[in-house]
């Protein structure tokens, strides 16, 4: 059923026998390939004589030379170097409590191909570490926040943030109602302070799990939420950001109606070609602003698909053709993360130019690419693109807990309202999960 919607994209032959092609040139231009081995001859062990062992060495070392010179051209490195730099098992851990200290990976490796190089690995035992994440927009309910009341600075928090913001969120937060406290103007400054005063009960119950981090990462707007934590925004200046974020926000789904959805799908899903597809199908509807993408990667085989609502009722309707498993839209008002959000961002970035902004005391992953940030430039550079850009979040689990098998995971805290991220680690690493606790807002 495929074949009826190639006539929406320019290439559909790269649609069909992309896995074919990548195949057979891989196969072609294979370095271990005979055929790039030029001039080698089989030798008869019988016919091997004293006389002839020169001949046969020199046959070799032209024969190692040439294969090594040909693997050059292909590859980045030789097979020699790739022995080289490969795990050497003598140096194992000797037992459980010496597992963070030795190992194949990343010490006696060159660990480039390896997500963990853009994390924080101080030489300490994982287990003495945490990691703390930060739930995004989505997570708010009716409620949230009343049983954080009585630990320190959590009252002035929600005074604070209401003076700011010009209406009483922990009234909003605590009797809503619903429809009110949905809208992105409000749930954005209530997901983040809720997350806020997690962490001030974080700190009164386990001050350990504070002063032992060495990473954090927030999904979404849950990525201010990581930048104050880690000192980089004031509290004051973040219920401002935020604030601007959010009405711009509102204002660019109100532009354009537009949604997402979320989406299962398997290997042999084309749910990028949908996409695709749902895109030109609004294009030849006229339809001025169109954009039709993967705005969250959450874990294997399931994406969050943003773009106009005809776009995702395209997909919807057609959904077997792409062989997509399951759909299910997001109670939503638009299609964030998605250039449908591009006029929201120019305001996000007037604000950050006149907020004050310090170097982040732990490292802050982002959302755009998974890595840390480096310095206050990168931060007022990306947070404006990190509204029209995907959360690439699945990305971010690999960065923060791709380890080699045997080694210990830190352990990781989940701040704010729901348990939507704990859910989504278990996803992208199960081991990871083991040492995962939420902690309720």
């Amino acid at each position: 059923m495929l074949c009826q919607w190639t006539k929406f994209t320019r290439k559909p032959f790269l649609i069909f026998f992309q896995d074919y092609a990548q195949t057979a040139v891989c196969k072609s231009f294979s370095s271990t390939s005979s055929c790039l081995i030029r001039g080698s001859r089989r030798i008869n062990p019988n016919d091997i004589t004293s006389e002839s062992n020169d001949k046969i060495e020199k046959i070799q070392d032209n024969k190692i030379s040439e294969y090594e010179s040909t693997v050059k051209v292909f590859n980045k490195e030789s097979p020699k170097k790739l022995l080289e730099n490969a795990a050497n098992y003598e140096d194992m851990p000797l037992g459980p409590d010496d597992v963070w200290t030795k190992g194949p990976y990343p010490h006696n490796s060159n660990y480039k191909q390896s997500q963990a190089k853009y994390s924080h690995r101080p030489k300490v035992d994982p287990l003495e570490t945490s990691i703390l994440l930060f739930p995004g927009q989505g997570t708010q309910y009716v409620g949230m926040g009343k049983d954080l009341l009585h630990y320190p600075n959590v009252q002035e928090m929600y005074d604070a943030a209401s003076h700011i913001l010009g209406y009483n969120l922990l009234e909003l937060c605590q009797n809503g109602p619903p429809e009110k406290l949905s809208k992105t103007v409000h749930q954005q400054p209530a997901v983040v302070v809720a997350s806020l005063a997690a962490i001030e009960k974080l700190r009164d119950e386990q001050p350990s799990a504070l002063e032992t981090c060495v990473g954090v990462a927030g999904f979404s707007v849950g990525e201010i939420t990581a930048l104050t934590f880690a000192g980089a925004l004031s509290f004051e200046d973040a219920i401002r950001l935020v604030k601007v974020r959010a009405e711009a926000m509102q204002y660019a789904s109100e532009i354009t109606p537009s949604g997402m959805m979320t989406v299962m799908y398997g290997p042999d899903s084309r749910l990028g070609f949908a996409c695709s597809v749902a895109k030109e199908f609004c294009k030849r509807k006229e339809i001025p602003e169109v954009d039709c993408r993967i705005a969250n990667y959450l874990y294997p085989h399931c994406k969050v698909v943003a773009g106009n609502d005809e776009a995702l009722a395209f997909i919807e309707n057609n959904k077997s053709d792409f062989r997509l498993r399951h759909i299910k839209r997001l109670r939503v008002s638009g299609a964030f993360h998605t250039d449908l959000m591009r006029p929201a961002a120019a305001s996000v970035k007037r604000v950050l130019e006149k907020i004050q902004i310090e170097e982040p005391l732990i490292p802050v992953h982002s959302n755009i690419d998974g890595k840390s940030y480096k310095n206050m430039t990168q931060i007022r550079k990306q947070l404006p693109k990190q509204i029209y850009s995907p959360v690439k979040w699945e990305q971010t689990m690999h960065i923060l807990y791709e380890r080699s098998q045997g080694v210990a995971f830190p352990k990781t805290y989940e701040c704010g309202p729901g348990r939507s991220l704990k859910t989504i680690l278990k996803m992208c690493n199960a081991k990871a999960w083991n040492s995962c606790q939420s902690i309720d807002a």
